[in-house]
């Protein structure tokens, strides 16, 4: 069953579509970057986009900050809300019924497909950013990287992809990739301090820092350490997108119109967007779907910080089991005859 809808998956042309328009995007920003070498100044756009003109290798996390607050949960509610109601629509779920398949495992396939489609779209969007990224960039310079990226510190209270501590309200929704600016910022090795120092710091730096990048932090990753950061943040937007998934999943068992479950989850999405700027609706903030996206930019810090790392895993644990169950409760009672 589960081969069946993998193969179903595959061979709709709009899972590809979909795959190629998330990778387009970041190939045309990388364009224009490379085109005419202006990136956003620190602190403004996607998260890294301002010291990817220093460091190709940094360009996957900049893709990532740029699809993820609206492409890629489209498309994922997209592929989730049409693996029911799809079937339902075309008249198909009866006769996928009628035929000794059990429900369970029917929506047990339907939920794998999606999990795969998930998976797909961020290695695609990743690994094309990253050949994109180093092509036109190049690996780049450590110092130059350091000098580019703000220097942060992460205290408790630090939210990802926000500025400093207590910013409240709209501060806690991170801008488009929240690239993260504020407190601690101090000198960076190899930058320009005025004194005679500075030519001997820059080739510390260089010494220390070969072949690497910076993190948030200032502090210089190897290609090693780069990429298992990129591997983490890559698993917690996957992770952050089951969430999406599991809703789009459940509209999916209450309606008969794809078109229905893919807009009622993108509502949500967009809700959660809306009252996590809004003060009034602070007691409700922390429990939003969206409200930890983008703290897999703490994966780039130098000590990584897993706080809100681990309450976003486990507010998407949350909604992935009490909309699944919901999805599961409703589906073995769905009246498909009618």
């Amino acid at each position: 069953m589960i081969r069946v809808e993998l193969v179903k998956l595959a061979r709709r042309p709009r899972t590809w579509v979909a795959i190629g328009l998330l990778c387009l995007l970041p190939a045309i920003v990388a364009v224009f970057l490379a085109t005419t070498r202006i990136s956003p100044p620190p602190g403004q756009g996607a998260a890294f986009l301002s010291a990817v003109l220093q460091s190709g290798s940094l360009y996957p996390a900049a893709a990532l900050a740029l699809v993820l607050p609206i492409f890629l949960p489209v498309a994922v509610a997209v592929v989730a809300g049409d693996a029911v109601a799809g079937e339902s629509s075309q008249g198909t779920l009866r006769y996928l019924l009628v035929r000794p398949v059990r429900r369970t495992s029917l929506l047990v396939a339907k939920l794998a497909a999606v999990v795969v489609f998930v998976v797909g779209a961020v290695l695609a969007v990743a690994g094309t950013s990253y050949v994109v990224g180093v092509s036109l960039f190049g690996a780049g310079d450590p110092v130059a990287v350091v000098r580019a990226l703000p220097e942060v510190t992460g205290g408790d209270d630090a939210v990802a992809g926000t500025g400093p501590a207590g910013g409240g309200g709209a501060a806690q929704q991170p801008t488009a990739g929240g690239q993260v600016g504020g407190a601690g910022a101090g000198a960076r090795p190899g930058a320009d301090t005025g004194d005679s120092t500075a030519a001997a710091d820059d080739q510390a730096a260089r010494d220390r820092a070969q072949s690497s990048v910076s993190s948030l932090s200032g502090e210089a990753l190897s290609p090693a350490d780069l990429a298992a950061r990129l591997l983490g943040a890559m698993g917690y937007v996957t992770v952050s997108m089951l969430g999406v998934a599991a809703i789009a999943l459940f509209l999916s068992t209450l309606v008969d119109s794809p078109q229905g479950a893919t807009l009622g989850a993108l509502a949500a999405i967009i809700l959660s967007g809306v009252l996590l700027t809004l003060q009034a609706a602070a007691a409700v903030t922390p429990y939003m779907p969206t409200r930890y996206w983008l703290a897999w930019v703490d994966f780039f810090r130098q000590p990584i910080l897993w706080r809100d790392i681990m309450r976003g895993i486990g507010l998407q644990a949350v909604y992935v089991l009490v909309f699944l169950g919901a999805a599961w409760a409703n589906f073995m009672t769905k009246d498909v005859k009618s």
